[in-house]
């Protein structure tokens, strides 16, 4: 599944989300541009934040939402950026239903963006 009308476009070989059963699995997303698909180079901050509203654009197209994860990876070019992913990344989820989640540190990211987070989405009853 690729959104409609260019919006997120691809820089790469694949799709926005993949269903498989009941499970929709959503590929990892960067602070792009939705319109234009290039990174922002911002701070820390308005990377994540675009980064969940990537996702959020990638679930609202599907008729998911933040509620259905089940699972969670984030992907950050430096640890010194934990505190602040972790605070914009809660802050779109309900505390009662965080889902399962792994943080890992990396050399770098597509774009050169500073983080990326993909999700696993349970789209059953």
């Amino acid at each position: 599944m690729t959104l409609p009308n260019h919006v997120l476009p691809p820089v790469a070989p694949y799709s926005h989300a993949v269903r498989a059963g009941d499970f929709l699995f959503v590929t990892g997303q960067l602070a792009e541009d939705p319109q234009t698909g290039e990174v922002i180079k911002g701070t820390i901050e308005q990377q994540t934040q675009q980064v969940m509203e990537n996702l959020k654009l990638v679930l609202n197209y599907v008729k998911a939402n933040f509620n259905r994860v089940v699972m969670a990876r984030i992907f950050v070019t430096d640890f010194r950026y934990y505190e602040t992913v972790n605070r914009i990344y809660a802050s779109y989820f309900e505390a009662e239903r965080l889902p399962c989640r792994t943080t890992v540190g990396v050399m770098g990211l597509a774009g050169l963006g500073d983080v990326e987070i993909d999700l696993i989405v349970y789209c059953g009853d």
